[in-house]
């Protein structure tokens, strides 16, 4: 009996002892798991506007793979890019501030020297630091080089000098020459013997434009876009050579799917971020023969189909290679939305009931809500909870609000610390906000927005939106007056005032003496 007990003893030992280091295995699994750090990914598209998206109200037109994502985060009401064009809002992205303190931050030719200082705070520099692997795939167009820039050499300074390990981007925009991609400073797939020459002021001989010959022409030009064709697409620009290294307009999404797809296959078994510049819907339209006539709408309907598309298979690939659980991801466009922006597709023909800049005035180049106010939402499985956020955030934000995810002190006077509302937690957006449009910048602050008076044609023809432009201050309660048409700049006095004063201790107090002019493209 006693070397009964003394058996049974011994096993209950022996699976107590068993059991205490399966648990401290399991703790130490624990808390590595705690203290991985997330993959980080910023999903940017081009020109998409607050409303062309289902999870922000469409109906007309379906983004699917969006919408749940959106729905399985936090859907951001109040979400805002720096800015109602590519490029300033691409600067301010990635360096956390705001574009109208850095001169050159407008729309940028496609021989534009690179605009981010080399020695400037980036979120790929930061993240870099921390033990990321960095990487863009996608649209740049934060220009190259430091001057003239020789397409058939090694292109530097690029994105590869200002914090990414790994570049995959095209040279600068998709109705721009040159029309290649460009791989860590490199043109791919470009033939030495047929080098590339790119002008900007004048054609070279024997080379047809969308002006000249309009018989070659699968694209019809409306405005700006009449130079080089390419693909049959007229271009901004004039290019000669490079014709095995030209990109076919078609494939491009497609072609920076797999890009993206690739690069978290390769990278899944370290902290990575990924930076996924999305071309669509920005003209020319060119959607895959796949998704034509998807929406119904025309090629710009499509392209916003097609990018969806493209998300959902991203999104895919996380799941399958092991890493959705553990990235967080940041979705949002670069500005508002534009029908006609320069060729000639339908997209006003065939808009239908569809508003792409949803119950807000404006869109693309223009100071009121619908230049800025963009689709905006955050993204972690398990870790974020479904929510709808109306705090004021902007992109600019995610400089020090990632800095604060991964421990880094990182920051910018402009970019704010927001970590807990990105992430859904309990917390407060930003108090106010200073918007730009073509040099031109306005104010939020709460409920509240004040344009400043700015000369010229308050309507830009060529693409039919308000810009904002009126001689008079503008003051708008968003709360009341969503659509922005009742200025309270003359019966509210006292507010107006002070809106002014709080702007321009951000702006100073020469922001409007001079005559703004709107760029388009």
């Amino acid at each position: 009996m006693i070397r009964l007990n003394q058996t049974f003893l011994f096993v209950l030992f022996v699976f107590a002892s068993f059991s205490c280091k399966e648990k401290a295995k399991e703790d130490q699994v624990t808390a590595v798991e705690e203290t991985k750090q997330p993959n980080i990914v910023i999903i940017y598209t081009d020109d998409l506007g607050y409303g062309d998206v289902g999870f922000n109200g469409a109906t007309e037109i379906k983004t699917p793979n969006l919408d749940k994502l959106a729905n399985g985060g936090v859907r951001f009401t109040n979400g805002y890019a720096s800015s109602a064009t590519c490029t300033p809002s691409r600067y301010a992205l990635l360096t956390g501030i705001y574009p109208w303190r850095e001169k050159d931050a407008k729309i940028l030719p496609g021989t534009a020297p690179l605009i981010i200082g080399t020695e400037q705070i980036t979120i790929p520099k930061m993240l870099k630091e921390k033990g990321y692997y960095t990487g863009i795939v996608g649209k740049w167009h934060l220009g190259l080089g430091s001057g003239h820039v020789d397409w058939n050499k090694h292109v530097s300074p690029g994105p590869n000098e200002v914090g990414f390990d790994y570049s995959y981007i095209m040279a600068a925009t998709q109705d721009r020459v040159p029309t290649v991609y460009i791989e860590n400073g490199d043109v791919v797939g470009l033939d030495p013997n047929d080098p590339i020459e790119v002008d900007y002021k004048n054609n070279f001989e024997g080379q047809p434009t969308g002006k000249d010959n309009p018989e070659l022409l699968k694209m019809k030009w409306h405005h700006g876009h009449n130079n080089t064709i390419v693909n049959g697409i007229p271009r901004i620009g004039y290019m000669k050579g490079g014709e095995a290294a030209k990109w076919k307009d078609e494939d491009m999404a497609d072609h920076f799917l797999k890009g993206a797809q690739d690069y978290v296959k390769k990278h899944k078994n370290e902290p990575f971020f990924l930076y996924y510049a999305m071309q669509q819907p920005h003209v020319p339209r060119t959607p895959h023969p796949r998704f034509v006539g998807a929406s119904g709408m025309g090629p710009r309907g499509d392209a916003v189909v097609e990018a969806d598309w493209c998300i959902g298979e991203f999104i895919k690939t996380l799941e399958v290679e092991g890493v959705l659980d553990n990235t967080l991801i940041i979705f949002s466009s670069d500005n508002g939305p534009v029908l006609n922006d320069g060729y000639y597709d339908d997209a006003v023909e065939k808009l239908g009931n569809h508003t792409p800049a949803g119950a807000f005035r404006g869109g693309k180049y223009s100071l009121f809500e619908a230049g800025t106010r963009v689709p905006f939402f955050t993204y972690w499985k398990g870790k974020i909870q479904p929510k709808v956020s109306n705090e004021l955030v902007c992109q600019m934000d995610l400089l020090s609000s990632l800095a604060q995810l991964v421990g880094s002190d990182a920051s910018t006077k402009d970019s704010e610390a927001l970590l807990d509302v990105f992430l859904g937690n309990e917390g407060h957006g930003r108090d106010n906000l200073v918007v730009e449009a073509g040099s031109r910048t306005a104010y939020k602050e709460g409920d509240w927005v004040m344009i400043p008076p700015y000369d010229g044609n308050p309507i830009l023809k060529q693409v039919n939106i308000e810009v904002g432009n009126s001689k008079e201050y503008q003051l708008y309660n968003l709360k009341e007056d969503i659509g922005q048409q009742n200025n309270l700049a003359e019966t509210n006095k006292d507010k107006l005032q002070a809106m002014i004063t709080n702007f321009e201790a951000i702006r100073g107090k020469d922001y409007n003496k001079k005559t703004q002019k709107i760029e388009l493209k």
